[in-house]
């Protein structure tokens, strides 16, 4: 649950409540393809998919992801299903580096470095933030409908490798609809009934 931000904070985000109701809300780290999600300059790889994790385990510091040759990470996401996406917790060290700047895309697959000058669709300044109570609410309507997710941090605040302790995605999800097969049945076989005036070889070829 949210409450109202205190004076020194800006209005791109809310305070959450330490509550059990978290792990239930966080929960959609279960719908994410883990199989295809990636990360772009991650020093150690697959330890992306290693902090889309429980609520309860936001804190542990064994799983973590740090960025390699300089403080970008760019983190492609897949979802099993359509994903109505509401709110973002990122958790990181109360450090410089700590993401600073968060920048979303949707529906893009496989983004590289090259693809994000382009405008994203959403855009955020954060907050050092090293027990995740703070969530970063989505547009509604621009995220009603999404089956990949992009988050680019292309900077930190003023260290060379950015780190990040869990990305935490609350939402909502719905498994994708499966397209109608229409199922053709052919007469492999002949029905000799059905073609009295025809003489049928043993191999189901028309005699002349």
């Amino acid at each position: 649950m949210s409450h109202g931000c205190n004076s020194c904070c800006n209005g791109d985000h809310s305070h959450m409540d330490d509550s059990p109701e978290m792990g239930v809300e966080y929960s959609l780290y279960q719908r994410i393809d883990k199989e295809n999600l990636t990360c772009l300059n991650e020093r150690r790889d697959g330890s992306a998919k290693e902090i889309f994790k429980p609520w309860e385990e936001r804190l542990n510091m064994d799983k973590i992801v740090e960025s390699d040759v300089d403080e970008e990470l760019l983190f492609n996401i897949p979802f099993t299903g359509n994903v109505k996406l509401k709110g973002i917790i990122i958790v990181a060290p109360d450090d410089d580096s700590h993401p600073m700047r968060m920048r979303l895309f949707k529906n893009q697959p496989n983004m590289s470095f090259d693809d994000v000058h382009a405008e994203a669709v959403q855009e955020y300044e954060l907050h050092h933030d090293p027990t995740g109570l703070l969530e970063y609410p989505t547009k509604p309507v621009s995220f009603s409908s999404v089956n990949h997710l992009t988050i680019h941090f292309p900077t930190n605040f003023g260290t060379d490798c950015t780190q990040v302790c869990y990305i935490g995605l609350r939402g909502e999800w719905t498994a994708p609809q499966r397209q109608e097969i229409t199922i053709a049945n052919y007469e492999l076989r002949p029905n000799l009934s059905d073609h009295p005036n025809r003489v049928w070889d043993q191999v189901f070829h028309e005699v002349q």
